[in-house]
């Protein structure tokens, strides 16, 4: 399947992933992501608030999509800011790496600052 643009991503689902995605692939699903940075093998962004309580508010419905996903990021999340990893624990037999169902969500938590 080639995916050329974010809202494509928002399209598709998660699912079961056992393989993680190659270097070139990882590449290009990144540059349809530009908030998004590759850092030690995750993706990551960090999403600005004006208050505690915007923070929260985003932190659970990104919670809230994870669950229905079933796709967790990892999190940090501080008075007016939220750092979002994810990665894909289960891929490469446990050793973890990127997969699909990491950009999926990631375009998804976009879509949700957006409406923030």
């Amino acid at each position: 399947m080639t995916i050329l643009d974010a809202q494509h991503l928002l399209t598709l689902h998660c699912a079961p992933a056992k393989d993680a995605l190659d270097g070139e692939e990882v590449r290009r699903l990144a540059a349809l992501l530009p908030l998004w940075r590759l850092e030690h093998g995750k993706l990551v962004r960090e999403f600005r608030f004006a208050d505690y309580y915007q923070t929260l508010a985003f932190v659970n419905a990104l919670a809230y999509l994870a669950h229905a996903e079933d796709h967790h990021p990892e999190l940090t999340v501080t008075y007016n800011r939220c750092i979002a990893r994810y990665d894909t624990h289960s891929v490469n037999q446990g050793q973890g790496g990127l997969s699909l169902n990491d950009f999926i969500c990631a375009a998804r938590a976009d879509a949700l600052a957006e409406r923030a």
